[in-house]
């Protein structure tokens, strides 16, 4: 409790109970008064003077309030034995504004042997033993308490900087991943031209040279030839294009936002559009994880640029199905066929989605058709299954 306006509230109750108790005992005398005063009193030095102790203070002023909670104590309970009361006020107020476990210590032992000193003085030496019983069994539970509270205190910073570091490792953790998933990307992208783009104009400039060579001596034989190698640098030309616009359409940005429905549409026609075949996209998936909406995206795009490399189809289908536990992407073609190609052993593109796909728990299946063109299927688990099976695993373990 380290709002000063609940303390406040509490100061207050506890002088109306002390004034309240002496009420029940008329007719009123000096006593009385004298008890209302010292109440009194002790609600001023808490308004003026102590409540600037919450929520800790220091040192000084925690031992100055202590004291004078503590003669305000004595002279009560000299006048009042009831006003011991007040004591319920006193011992938590003083462990919870102090600055150490030393300095609450020491302020519940004034707050004791005011106690012993008020009892003493109201009645010698009855007052004496009675004062002193009272005060060791407070003070006893209120350090007792007050240490144990403390320690559960302790614990519970200790653990907060514990998650606040763990949560401060797995943001860097998270840096990292994407990072490496940034790293990867530049990797296969860069592999990617080499052994498509770079390679076609590296023999296109080859080429080139070859029929400027030719060019030098101009005869029938050599224009026959030089027009033989234009026709192959034209085709070699137009092989590098169409690597060029499969290699960023496969790594065009498409925005989930809209849905998944949405985005394969989107991403069909702009496929059509470029390349002429036909695409048709359908899903019955939806309220799926953000990050598998990216992964199947991505999968779609990579298909589809596949299509546009290596099908020459007529045109694909892009089907999106989900049950249960998993959602299943795939991508048809009519085209010629994968031949020999798996997932992995042939273009970076599929090693690349594997390992993507990888990343989720998903896996990739590619091969022929059943009527002929390829099939490209991705099956990742869904995210809600997911959790579900590892909070039964936990149940099951514990």
């Amino acid at each position: 409790m380290q709002n000063v306006r609940w303390w406040d509230a509490a100061a207050v109750a506890v002088a109306v109970v002390i004034v309240a108790i002496s009420l029940l005992d008329p007719p009123f005398g000096a006593d009385d008064a004298a008890t209302w005063a010292t109440a009194g009193a002790f609600l001023l030095v808490h308004l003026a003077w102590g409540r600037r102790c919450v929520p800790v203070a220091s040192p000084r002023l925690h031992l100055a309030v202590a004291i004078a909670y503590a003669v305000l104590l004595g002279i009560g309970t000299s006048i009042e034995p009831s006003f011991a009361i007040l004591q319920a006020f006193l011992y938590p107020f003083v462990w919870s504004t102090s600055p150490s476990t030393r300095s609450a210590i020491v302020a519940n032992l004034l707050i004791a042997v005011a106690i012993v000193v008020g009892y003493a003085v109201r009645s010698w030496p009855g007052g004496l033993i009675t004062g002193t019983a009272v005060a060791a069994l407070s003070v006893g539970f209120s350090i007792a308490l007050g240490l144990w509270v403390t320690r559960i205190a302790m614990y519970g910073e200790e653990r907060a900087r514990l998650l606040h570091e763990l949560q401060s490792a797995q943001g860097q953790l998270a840096a990292m991943h994407r990072d490496a998933g940034v790293a990867d990307e530049r990797a296969r992208l860069a592999r990617e031209i080499h052994d498509t783009i770079a390679q076609s104009l590296t023999g296109l400039v080859m080429v080139a040279q070859r029929t400027e060579r030719r060019l030098a001596v101009v005869d029938g034989a050599t224009v026959a030839s030089a027009r033989s190698d234009l026709e192959l640098m034209e085709q070699m030309a137009r092989e590098a294009l169409t690597e060029a616009r499969g290699l960023v359409a496969s790594l065009a940005p498409v925005d989930p936002g809209a849905g998944l429905a949405e985005a394969l549409r989107r991403l069909a026609s702009s496929f059509e559009r470029e390349t002429g075949v036909r695409v048709s996209a359908t899903t019955d998936a939806a309220d799926l994880d953000r990050e598998l909406e990216v992964v199947l995206l991505r999968c779609a795009q990579e298909g589809l640029a596949n299509v546009r490399k290596h099908a020459r189809a007529a045109a694909a289908q892009v089907t999106v199905a989900t049950d249960a536990d998993e959602v299943t992407l795939e991508v048809r073609d009519d085209g010629v066929g994968p031949g020999d190609a798996v997932a992995g052993d042939v273009g970076f593109g599929l090693a690349g989605m594997r390992d993507r796909v990888a990343l989720v728990g998903g896996r990739v299946d590619f091969g022929p058709g059943e009527g002929g063109g390829t099939v490209l299927r991705v099956t990742v688990p869904r995210a809600d299954a997911a959790a579900e099976a590892s909070a039964g695993e936990e149940e099951a373990r514990a």
